[in-house]
């Protein structure tokens, strides 16, 4: 009688089978990522792939509403980062810089407000640029390191 207690308390605790609203869940993008390539596309349709090196690294961090990103080219004597809002949603990053490094800030004087269509899963995710016709020009590549 104690085994079947035991056996029925066991089978109580397994795991219950996800909704289709949890599968569908998208995974947060708050945390540290690192960039670990490039991609550039052409408009004949080919994509050239850029690995990331110890010359070249950039982070990015996300809390619940902040992004701040920075960036290391060893051969650069330029600084790169920037800071600001961010929000996350269907799909679409969208970053509103508030500030950034000397090179950067020429940027964000230009335009402030970056999007990006995002796809992520627990321990990846790319964000694509896209020019005014919907077509991927750019994309970076990120791993979660946390």
């Amino acid at each position: 009688m104690l085994l079947t207690v035991i056996s029925c308390k066991n089978n109580n605790e397994t795991a219950m089978p996800e909704t289709d609203e949890q599968a569908n869940e998208t995974p947060s993008i708050e945390g540290a990522w690192e960039l670990v390539s490039f991609l550039n596309y052409s408009g004949d349709g080919t994509v050239d792939t850029i690995q990331t090196s110890n010359t070249f690294k950039q982070m990015k961090m996300f809390s619940e509403t902040k992004i701040m990103w920075s960036r290391l080219r060893t051969g650069d004597s330029l600084d790169w980062f920037g800071v600001g809002d961010y929000t996350f949603e269907d799909g679409i990053l969208t970053e509103n810089l508030e500030y950034g490094s000397k090179a950067m800030r020429r940027r964000i004087k230009a335009n402030k407000i970056f999007d990006f269509e995002i796809v992520i899963d627990e321990t990846s995710f790319t964000q694509i640029e896209k020019d005014s016709l919907g077509h991927p020009i750019y994309a970076e590549t990120y791993h979660r390191v946390q």
